[in-house]
């Protein structure tokens, strides 16, 4: 069986992706590969195949901006109340270089390099992306179930309901 990092989308879908924080209405909230920001999650559409917002109809993607939002206040919060150096969320929608449609929701600290702390994430040097000192594993286990444990809530709350 191929990696489930060869299709994340799919591997979510069949339940083969382990980074997986909780099923939302458009999207799966994920916890990132990497940790050298601590919290670091994305927004994956689940849709196959989509690459860019545009390829979603209009309702489908105002519920996926929706669960996009929703991952960014779970960030918020478990991040915040983890590190009294919590600073902000960033969301970006890049596309760049992953071909499916994701967002790509980043804590940001007052620990951060100066030169690093309010500029693009993308400029952190490459080893940050590489170094296996950075990589999601069991050092994260408590961030992690506490941010699943925080996607859920909101995601069974009314206040996060599109229906209502």
């Amino acid at each position: 069986m191929a990696d489930w990092r060869g299709d994340r989308v799919r591997a979510a879908i069949e339940g083969r992706n382990p980074t997986v924080l909780a099923e939302l209405n458009a999207a799966y909230a994920v916890i990132g590969d990497v940790q050298f920001l601590p919290g670091y999650c994305l927004a994956l559409a689940k849709r196959p195949g989509a690459d860019r917002l545009s390829d979603l109809a209009r309702p489908e993607r105002v519920k996926f901006l929706a669960d996009i939002d929703l991952v960014a206040t779970a960030v918020e919060k478990v991040c915040s109340e983890l590190d009294p150096a919590y600073r902000r969320v960033n969301v970006e929608i890049l596309g760049n270089t992953d071909a499916f449609l994701h967002a790509h929701i980043w804590p940001r600290y007052e620990w951060e390099p100066k030169e690093l702390g309010a500029r693009p994430v993308w400029l952190y040097s490459p080893d940050h992306w590489t170094d296996p000192v950075h990589r999601l594993g069991a050092a994260h286990d408590l961030l992690r179930s506490k941010l699943a444990a925080e996607v859920v809530g909101l995601r069974d709350s009314v206040e996060f309901r599109l229906d209502v």
